[in-house]
């Protein structure tokens, strides 16, 4: 497309994104699978000699463990972040349940962490903690920090969180803690 001298010329909009990926969940991901399979296989084979209660009970309680550690697993085997010029998205897993968007108008701003772990937020996934606040753990390693107006904060395990960090610092726009937009 061809423009006019003088005319302006949209500008595409800037988008930075970014993943982290689990590949230990998958082994924890096979785990849920096999209890999954042992309640289904115990449902299906068994002579029920041993009485209703007990085998049924044992039967639920393998297909409940295994579809937990499935979804918890699979949930969180990775997380991608997406940065544009209105907001922040952050979705977990394959289906990207749980997902947190965040404006940019709400980030005060943002933090390179070298060294994120899931010992110091008491696991994987998506963690609160009353004195640190809220994590998206999906591995150990480097990560960010956003800041928001509110005084919470996001920690947030990422490849390339210095890329990340310094695509979010030059899209905050400058305002007072009072102003409102």
């Amino acid at each position: 497309m061809r423009h006019r001298p003088g005319e302006k010329v949209p500008r595409p909009p800037h988008v930075w994104t970014g993943r982290a990926t689990n590949r230990a969940q998958w082994f924890l991901a096979l785990t849920g699978a096999a209890c999954l399979a042992l309640g289904i296989a115990l449902a299906v084979d068994s002579a029920w000699e041993s009485g209703v209660a007990p085998l049924a009970m044992a039967v639920v309680g393998c297909i409940a463990a295994g579809l937990l550690v499935l979804y918890g697993t699979l949930a969180f085997v990775h997380v991608a972040l997406r940065v544009d010029e209105e907001c922040l998205e952050v979705r977990c897993g394959h289906i990207g349940v749980p997902r947190r968007r965040i404006p940019l108008s709400d980030v005060v701003g943002a933090e390179f962490v070298p060294h994120v772990t899931p010992r110091h937020w008491g696991g994987w996934g998506y963690r609160w903690r009353p004195e640190k606040g809220t994590a998206v753990v999906v591995r150990r390693g480097e990560g960010m920090i956003l800041r928001l107006w509110d005084g919470h904060t996001l920690t947030i395990t990422v490849d390339d969180a210095e890329s990340a960090v310094r695509v979010i610092t030059g899209l905050l726009r400058p305002r007072s803690p009072g102003q409102v937009l």
